[in-house]
């Protein structure tokens, strides 16, 4: 998957639309919050809730360690980096945007909810 396939996937969320409070790397928001950090290697996004709580953000580096790494400083809260062009296939990385679109929306107040 390109950077501009997942871009695409990204922006056809409802309510989702790019930033760049960072610098060079867009971030895709919903509502003033983040789901996913993208770069040209690298989406980055919300695969569980908090690691000690909950496991599942972990199944994504056992599966594929080569392609899969905990993100630098929100790891603990269960954000993820997957690589682009990896083994990680097309669908899944499609999936983990969709799981981190869901969770991220369903901690928004219902009335800001698209």
């Amino acid at each position: 998957m390109t950077l501009d396939q997942l871009l695409d996937y990204c922006l056809a969320k409802p309510g989702a639309w790019t930033d760049r409070p960072f610098g060079d790397d867009l971030v895709v928001k919903v509502a003033e919050k983040i789901f996913a950090f993208t770069n040209e290697d690298v989406v980055a996004v919300k695969c569980g809730g908090s690691r000690q709580d909950d496991p599942s953000a972990d199944e994504w580096l056992r599966q594929y360690p080569e392609d899969a790494t905990v993100m630098a400083y929100l790891g603990r809260s269960g954000w993820n980096s997957l690589r682009l062009r990896g083994t990680i296939p097309d669908l899944e990385l499609r999936d983990a945007v969709d799981t981190s679109y869901e969770l991220v929306v369903a901690r928004l107040p219902r009335s800001r909810r698209p």
